[in-house]
């Protein structure tokens, strides 16, 4: 299917109703259509893996185009050059969300940017080192302890930054990390009380967050069950 006959599609189901809603949540409404994920899901479903099409999807700059991309996009084919492309032009908390769960997380360059991303100073470029290290530690099941360990000293220097959109995904990658096991459990838990006795209100906001999750009973009970 050519990117013609999908964005056709796509803006046929536009929803000007759903784009206002949506600003409420700090979504751009900047060439924005208002198609649900559940929607983008079923066509990216019907249309399968296609590189040449996720790109040309990419480049059309409608919101919902750029996270269809993610979602048919082969990650054996994306290059370390795309995803710094990708990642410099997001402008928005969804973009970025799914870019990085949908597909930035399946490359080989995963690791690798999750940690130079932290370290970067645009908004969105640093949640997204961010959300890849909590996507990693959910979709990334055979992966060894010792790489979510590597992110710790990214976490708790990002654990200051009080943009609402690093902050949270900074809470998201402790949190994440911290279900994995038992033992990374215990370490994300002395993580965030490490992050607790910063100077920062968004770094006590991050650790006391993380905490109350951790140390859950049900998050507890799951970990002991699978250990």
């Amino acid at each position: 299917m050519s990117v013609e006959s999908v964005l056709r599609e796509m803006k046929a189901k536009a929803n000007p109703m759903a784009v206002e809603g949506m600003a409420r949540f700090g979504i751009s409404s900047r060439n924005t259509l208002g198609l649900s994920i559940p929607t983008l899901r079923g066509i990216a479903k019907r249309l399968g893996m296609n590189h040449e099409l996720a790109l040309a999807l990419w480049k059309s700059g409608i919101h919902e185009a750029k996270i269809l991309a993610a979602m048919v996009d082969d990650p054996a084919k994306v290059t370390e050059k795309q995803m710094e492309k990708w990642v410099e032009e997001i402008d928005s908390w969804d973009v970025c969300d799914g870019c990085c769960g949908s597909l930035f997380d399946k490359t080989p360059f995963a690791y690798d940017k999750a940690t130079e991303w932290s370290e970067r100073k645009g908004e969105f470029v640093k949640r997204a080192g961010y959300v890849l290290m909590a996507e990693l530690a959910v979709h990334d099941k055979e992966a060894e302890d010792k790489k979510f360990l590597g992110f710790f000293e990214a976490i708790e220097r990002g654990s200051t930054d009080n943009r609402n959109f690093v902050k949270k995904a900074v809470n998201w990658s402790v949190r994440q990390i911290g279900k994995r096991n038992l033992r990374l459990n215990k370490e994300a838990q002395k993580l965030a009380v490490r992050i607790s006795k910063l100077d920062s209100p968004s770094a006590r906001w991050v650790a006391s967050n993380a905490l109350r999750e951790l140390r859950s009973s049900p998050v507890q009970a799951r970990l002991r069950r699978s250990s």
